[in-house]
C-alpha cells in the first residue's frame, strides 16, 4: 500500500546552530574495541604504532567529531596513571566493568595520537566510582596545565610537552546504576559531582562539565536523579547527560521504528527538569544536554552469547563481547534517532554513538583480516557530512500507527538543515507496512533564497529483507542507492519505501 504525507520547507522554521559535537563517537576499553579494532600491531594495514589504517580510515568517512574516553562503565575502576610512561612497565589489571584484564597497551598518549590520525577531538570521563576528586585533578593537570609541575614534568617525559587541551570533561559515568562500580545514590553522587566540578574549574575554567544524568528513562530513579543532582551541581557543570538503547523485542519491528519517539520524550524531560532547577534557583542559566550514549543494542539478546560478560572463562584480554550485528531495520532506527538529534539541537549540543568499533558498533574488523561497514554506518556518515550550519523544523503531515508504549507516532519524520551552501533534508518512513509518496513544498525556501534549487545528491537505506546484513562473509550486502528524489517547480517529490531512511541534499 502506498500513501502520501507531504512537508514544508521553510528556512524560519530554525532549531538552532548544529553543535558539531552532535556527531560525537565513544570508544571504551571494552571487549574488542581497541585490541584488535582500532589497535592490532602485526595487522598488515597497522602503521608504525600499531593502529590499524583501514580502521582510521573507516572512522574519518564515518565522521564522528568529539570522541568520549576512556568509558563506560570501565572508567569508574579505571587507574589513568597505569595507561602513561614505557609500555613495559604499564600493569595489568582487572577490569571488573567486563570481566577481563586491561593490559593498559593502550592510554592516553597513544589514544591521542589516534585521534589526530582520524581528525577527531577527545573528551575524557574521570574515574568517580573508585576514586574522587584528588585524581580527576591529577588528570586534569596531567592533560591541561602548561605549567612546571610533576604531573605535566611526567607527560613531557612520556614525550608530550604541550597540553592536551581537553575541553570536555565527564563526572563519572551512569553513577544511578547498580551495575557501576562505586555506584552512589543522587545525594551522595551530586556532593562528589559538585566538588569535584569546582576543584576542576580551579585548574582549568574553560573546561565544560558533563555531569551524569540517568543510564535511561526507565530506570525507576529517572527524573528525581537529575532534579537532586543539578541542585547540587547546577552552577558548576555545563551539561547533564543521557544514555539510551534501542532493540527489536519479540520480532515487533513495528514498536522498534517508534523508538526515535521515545528518544525525543526522554529529551523533553530532561529538558523540562533542567529548566525547572534553574527557575527554583531563579537563574537564567541553561543546562545543555550531553547525549553521549545512544545506539542501537541487544542488550537482552536472549542467546546467551557474546552480550553476557565472561565470567565463566576466567578474565580474558580482549573477548568478543557486544559484536552485533545490524541489519536494515536497525539502520532505519538508527536514521530516526539522529534526526530525532537534531530536532533537539538547541539543547542537545553533543552527542556520542556508543560505540565505534567490533563493540556495538559501525565498524567490524577481524583479527588479521579485513574491516567493513555494519548497515548503521551509511546514516551516521551521510549525516555527518550533510548537515552543517542550522537546524530546521520539518512539519510533516502522514499516516501513523498505534506503539504499545508510546500511542500514536507519525508515519514519516524529518528535519532539515541549512548553511550558505545549500539545505539537506533528513527523512524516515517508520511505516512496516506502507510505502510514502513525500511531497516537500519549497516555496518559502525558493523566495528566500532567490532562486531556483536543484538536486545535487540523495540516498535511500531500504532493503526488502529487513534483516538483511553486512557480515564477514557478505560485507557489501546492504547500503544506500539514489533515492529518485525530483523536484517540479516548487514541490520535492521522493518515494519512501516501508521502512526506509533518505537523505536529500539541494543546492
Amino acid at each position: 500500500m502506498t500513501a502520501d504525507a507531504t512537508a514544508r520547507l521553510d528556512p524560519h522554521h530554525g532549531i538552532a546552530d548544529i553543535d558539531r559535537r552532535l556527531f560525537g563517537g565513544f570508544v571504551e576499553h571494552l571487549g574488542r574495541h581497541i585490541y584488535d579494532g582500532i589497535f592490532e600491531p602485526g595487522h598488515p594495514a597497522a602503521d608504525d604504532e600499531g593502529f590499524r589504517t583501514d580502521v582510521v580510515e573507516l572512522v574519518k568517512e564515518l565522521g564522528v567529531s568529539t570522541i568520549r574516553y576512556p568509558g563506560g562503565n570501565f572508567v569508574s575502576g579505571y587507574r589513568w596513571e597505569d595507561g602513561i610512561g614505557p609500555k613495559a612497565d604499564r600493569p595489568h589489571r582487572l577490569d571488573l566493568a567486563w570481566h577481563s584484564t586491561e593490559t593498559n597497551e593502550v592510554g592516553l598518549h597513544e589514544f591521542q595520537a589516534w585521534l589526530d590520525r582520524v581528525g577527531s577531538d577527545l573528551m575524557l570521563a574521570v574515574n568517580l566510582g573508585t576514586r574522587g576528586t584528588q585524581e580527576a585533578l591529577d588528570l586534569l593537570e596531567y592533560a591541561n596545565v602548561d605549567t612546571p609541575t610533576a604531573w605535566t614534568d611526567q607527560r613531557a617525559a612520556n614525550g608530550r610537552e604541550t597540553p592536551f587541551g581537553v575541553k570536555m570533561w565527564c563526572l563519572g559515568n551512569e553513577m544511578d546504576g547498580p551495575w557501576q562500580v562505586g555506584h552512589r545514590n543522587a545525594d551522595d553522587y551530586g556532593k562528589l559531582a559538585m566538588r569535584t566540578a569546582k576543584a576542576m574549574r580551579m585548574v582549568d575554567p574553560g573546561v565544560e562539565l558533563v555531569v551524569c544524568g540517568s543510564s535511561g528513562r526507565g530506570m525507576p530513579t529517572f527524573g528525581s536523579w537529575e532534579r537532586q543532582v543539578l541542585e547540587h551541581t547546577f552552577d558548576d557543570v555545563d551539561f547533564i547527560s543521557c544514555h539510551s538503547y534501542y532493540q527489536e523485542h519479540d520480532g515487533n519491528a513495528r514498536e522498534f521504528l517508534a523508538s526515535g519517539v521515545d528518544m525525543a520524550r526522554f529529551i523533553e524531560s530532561v529538558v523540562a527538569i533542567a529548566d525547572t532547577v534553574a527557575a527554583t534557583k531563579k537563574s537564567d542559566k541553561r543546562i545543555m544536554i550531553s547525549f553521549d550514549e545512544w545506539n542501537v543494542w541487544y542488550l537482552h539478546d536472549g542467546d546467551g552469547g557474546q552480550n553476557d560478560k565472561p565470567e565463566e572463562k576466567g578474565w580474558p584480554v580482549a573477548p568478543r563481547l557486544l559484536e552485533d550485528q545490524y541489519n536494515a531495520v536497525d539502520a532505519v532506527v538508527f536514521g530516526d534517532l539522529l534526526i530525532t538529534l537534531l530536532q533537539h539541537a538547541d539543547r542537545v549540543r553533543s552527542a556520542s554513538l556508543a560505540q565505534l568499533v567490533n563493540v556495538i558498533a559501525p565498524i567490524m574488523t577481524e583479527p588479521g583480516g579485513p574491516a567493513w561497514r555494519q548497515t548503521t554506518f551509511f546514516p551516521f556518515s551521510i549525516t555527518s557530512r550533510l548537515a552543517h550550519g542550522r537546524a530546521l523544523r520539518v512539519p510533516v503531515s502522514s499516516g501513523s500507527f498505534v506503539s504499545e508504549k508510546l500511542g500514536e507516532v507519525a508515519n514519516v519524520n524529518a528535519v532539515a538543515t541549512i548553511d550558505d551552501d545549500g539545505v539537506s533534508l533528513f527523512v524516515v518512513n517508520r511505516s512496516a507496512t506502507d510505502a510514502t509518496t513525500l511531497r516537500v513544498d519549497l516555496a518559502p525556501l525558493v523566495r528566500d533564497l532567490g532562486r531556483d534549487l536543484t538536486v545535487a545528491e540523495s540516498h535511500l537505506l531500504h532493503d526488502d529483507d529487513l534483516y538483511a546484513a553486512n557480515t564477514l562473509s557478505e560485507q557489501t550486502r546492504v547500503g544506500v542507492r539514489d533515492a529518485g528524489a525530483a523536484i517540479d517547480g516548487d514541490a520535492l517529490t521522493v518515494e519512501l519505501p516501508a521502512v526506509s531512511w533518505a537523505a536529500i541534499r539541494l543546492v
